[in-house]
């Protein structure tokens, strides 16, 4: 399936959750994207990581049916 998601550049690290999360819009919807990583909260995310969060959440659209307004990835 083709799925067309536009990322808002919006990434950043939640304390409580202990993950990265960025937001995107998915077929009109504002979905979470949470990012199982061991990437700390001090580490500057570049451009190239951006890009390959993205790609991990595409290949998920790709393989799963968004259930809710959140997508889990793990890195």
């Amino acid at each position: 399936m083709n799925q067309a998601i536009l990322f808002n550049d919006d990434h950043h690290y939640d304390t409580k959750l202990q993950h990265w999360i960025f937001t995107g819009i998915l077929s009109g919807e504002n979905v979470q994207i949470i990012v199982d990583t061991t990437t700390d909260q001090h580490v500057i995310i570049t451009d190239a990581v951006k890009f390959d969060w993205e790609i991990l959440v595409e290949d998920w659209l790709e393989n799963n049916e968004l259930t809710s307004s959140v997508i889990h990835i793990k890195v």
